[in-house]
């Protein structure tokens, strides 16, 4: 949401866009709304977009869309260890479609051994819209190929940007 204001736009002017870029997902990111504000905008999200709608973090909003994608922070904030807190939220939200983000190959290599789907790996670049420690840049096609699941390159990634061993580009205030 905050990337949709900052632009002085909507989600409506958002979902035209990236479906005029033949998106296929669209994951929402809100940390400055109401529950309420959330679950409306996933809502709305689901009725607009005709793909794959995931949420950011607040896996209490998974029932409202098609998955969630977390953190490494988050999930130790369930368990510190990564397999008991997968399971807690598989046992949440079911079948649903489940990405951890990963920034490094140690995170890579222990995402392959977890029941998750697809994992965010990055940052490629320097973006505006998080702070970020640890940029991958050209290695980021390294440190994919460790992985046995589909991997989304994260943080400033480009739409015409093309990485070796990513199966998805996950592009923001870069539409």
């Amino acid at each position: 949401m905050e990337t949709i204001l900052k632009y002085n736009s909507s989600i409506d002017e958002f979902v035209s866009l990236a479906k005029k870029h033949n998106a296929q997902i669209i994951q929402y990111r809100d940390k400055i709304n109401s529950t309420k504000d959330q679950i409306e905008n996933l809502k709305h999200l689901k009725d607009i977009f005709l793909g794959t709608v995931l949420v950011n973090d607040y896996i209490f909003l998974a029932e409202y869309c098609d998955g969630v994608h977390v953190g490494q922070d988050d999930i130790i904030k369930i368990n510190i260890d990564k397999n008991k807190a997968i399971k807690t939220i598989r046992e949440t939200i079911g079948d649903k479609i489940l990405g951890l983000s990963t920034h490094n190959i140690q995170e890579v290599q222990e995402s392959n051994n977890l029941d998750i789907d697809y994992i965010g790996l990055g940052a490629y670049r320097a973006t505006d819209t998080k702070d970020v420690d640890n940029i991958l840049g050209e290695d980021i096609s390294n440190v994919a190929s460790y992985s046995q699941k589909e991997v989304a390159a994260i943080g400033g990634v480009l739409i015409d940007d093309e990485i070796n061993n990513i199966t998805f580009n996950v592009v923001a205030s870069g539409l």
